[in-house]
């Protein structure tokens, strides 16, 4: 359901993994350097059980811009029903304007498992072990 006016989220190209979301804004809003905000896109999704949507940004806005998404990917679940909204952040040192209708993020539909956890004493041992980030090279 779009409540916005704006054309449903829709694949830009015949292999894109991502749909585009568009801003749902009465007038343009500025969002001011380090500046973050949460914009409406005025989508309602009912995903299927067993799926999630994730809310990523667009490349083109982060390179050329510096404009992304916080909490990268945001989840959407299955039982969710209100509008899907986008937290943005300028991390560049100028203002940028978001006009209604501007494309702003991108959600992809994606199936996902539901684990069950199990207590354990140890853990199986692998060559990797408790190595964390960079444990495995640095180039």
């Amino acid at each position: 359901m779009n409540a916005s006016g704006n054309p449903l989220p829709a694949y830009e190209t015949a292999f894109s993994a991502g749909m585009d979301l568009r801003a749902s804004l009465d007038a343009p809003m500025v969002l001011k350097p380090l500046e973050r905000a949460l914009v409406g896109t005025g989508v309602f999704i009912e995903l299927p059980v067993g799926y999630e949507a994730q809310v990523r940004p667009r490349s083109g806005l982060a390179a050329k811009h510096g404009i992304t998404v916080l909490n990268t990917p945001g989840t959407i679940d299955a039982d969710y029903r209100g509008e899907v909204k986008v937290i943005m952040i300028n991390l560049s040192a100028e203002e940028y304007q978001i006009h209604p209708g501007d494309r702003i993020a991108q959600i992809i539909i994606a199936r996902h498992e539901r684990a069950v956890l199990v207590p354990v004493e140890k853990l199986n041992d692998t060559q990797r072990g408790s190595g964390g980030f960079g444990h495995t090279g640095t180039k």
